[in-house]
């Protein structure tokens, strides 16, 4: 704050209250009282408490009333509260593009902030506040940046996230951001830790030859369809039994049912799609309350797989035309969706959507997504969008029967 002196009050002054001191009840009545007494106008407020130390700041209009300012240091006196003055233009502030980021790690360290906030500077951004959204399982930040060039700040903070083990997400402030009514997901490797068709593989005795082609096909390196059929080939001959001890050995992603869970609470649609297969998409869409569900169907004949797929080829293009179907039908607009995925078969969901995160991503999903993260815990999506740990741990303990699940056909796609 610069020197301030009662003699600074003139006619009509515009004077930014700053308080600062130990956190208590009835702070900010009091004060409000102090300033409702002496009949100023209050043009904006702003508050946070770190660790039981408040900062509460408050922009008046003061019209030649010395007695305000004593009344307010009086109050400060009597609370142990250090209040400070300081007179500011009394043009309004215009208003100011923002954006909002969003920094996600096991740990973030003042070199991991000081790399972030240098992104955000070059691009001629401002840092108005941060707050911390969680603490576990990953350490997550949520920046409110001003202005700022948002195509060169995203460019900054790429190369920074890099650079460092953090993962950074950056989107334009708004009310679509906060609007968000439908998440979409791939199934392998996003929802589940595993690829189910090379578990099937495995049980056919050809795992090494059909990861490597899955591990090109996720990359982009192959055609996909040519790549998935001659995939599907190798489990030919697999009976009930083989796909049993698949189930057996499919896991969640950590975090994947608090996900689900807080999306369901939130009364988001959820849904997924997949390269994979329904006979264990259709399962974990039950399972787990999803919404929407659209995967490859395994062609099976007296109780083995013959090889071959049954149906429409669900690829890169059916799923975004999936996502676009399932957000006519909802009547969601596409800027209100999030998709996500890790292979580059799911690069055109993840374009379609408003907001696409490579989740645990191929390297060429990552450069064109939205956003990447790279933690192993599937709920981190949720601090992307705003939502604090706190939040949804309080929902969970508050009631902790909460189910989800409803039933929702899109016409020309299989019921789940």
């Amino acid at each position: 704050m610069c020197p301030f002196t009662l003699s600074t009050v003139s006619e009509h002054s515009t004077i930014l209250v700053a308080v600062h001191g130990p956190d208590g009840p009835g702070i900010s009545a009091g004060l409000m009282s102090v300033l409702a007494d002496a009949g100023v106008e209050v043009y904006d407020v702003e508050q946070i408490v770190v660790r039981g130390r408040l900062t509460l700041n408050v922009l008046i209009g003061v019209s030649g009333e010395r007695a305000t300012i004593r009344d307010l240091l009086f109050f400060g006196w009597e609370r142990g509260l250090n209040v400070e003055f300081e007179k500011v233009d009394d043009t309004p502030t215009p208003t100011r593009p923002m954006s909002v980021v969003t920094v996600i790690g096991m740990a973030v360290g003042p070199d991991d902030f000081g790399a972030v906030a240098a992104a955000i500077a070059d691009a001629g951004g401002n840092i108005d506040r941060i707050f911390r959204l969680s603490r576990y399982p990953v350490v997550s930040y949520e920046l409110l940046v001003s202005n700022g060039n948002l195509d060169q700040m995203r460019e900054n903070l790429v190369r920074a996230a890099a650079e460092r083990p953090i993962d950074i997400a950056i989107q334009r402030d708004g009310l679509e951001r906060r609007g968000k009514r439908m998440v979409i997901m791939d199934v392998d490797s996003t929802l589940i830790q595993e690829e189910v068709i090379n578990l099937l593989a495995r049980e056919a005795g050809a795992e090494e030859h059909c990861a490597e082609l899955t591990y090109l096909t996720l990359n982009g390196e192959i055609d996909f369809e040519e790549a998935l059929r001659e995939r599907v080939a190798l489990l030919k001959g697999l009976d009930q039994t083989a796909i049993t001890r698949v189930h057996e050995n499919i896991t969640l992603t950590s975090g994947a049912r608090t996900f689900i869970r807080t999306l369901k609470r939130l009364g988001m649609v959820t849904a997924i799609v997949s390269a994979g297969f329904t006979r264990f998409t259709d399962v974990l869409a039950a399972d787990l309350g999803i919404d929407y569900s659209l995967s490859n169907t395994l062609e099976m004949k007296d109780g083995l797989l013959t090889g071959q797929l049954a149906g429409e080829l669900v690829d890169g293009a059916r799923k975004a035309a999936f996502l676009r179907s399932i957000a006519e039908a909802e009547g969601i607009p596409l800027s209100q969706v999030v998709a996500v995925g890790d292979g580059a078969n799911d690069l055109d969901m993840l374009a379609t959507a408003g907001l696409g995160i490579a989740f645990n991503a191929k390297p060429v999903v990552k450069q064109r997504a939205d956003t990447a993260i790279s933690v192993p815990y599937l709920d981190a999506i949720l601090f992307t969008m705003g939502i604090r740990r706190q939040h949804v741990e309080e929902a969970d303990a508050e009631d902790p029967t909460f189910e989800v699940g409803r039933r929702i056909e899109v016409p020309g796609t299989p019921p789940i």
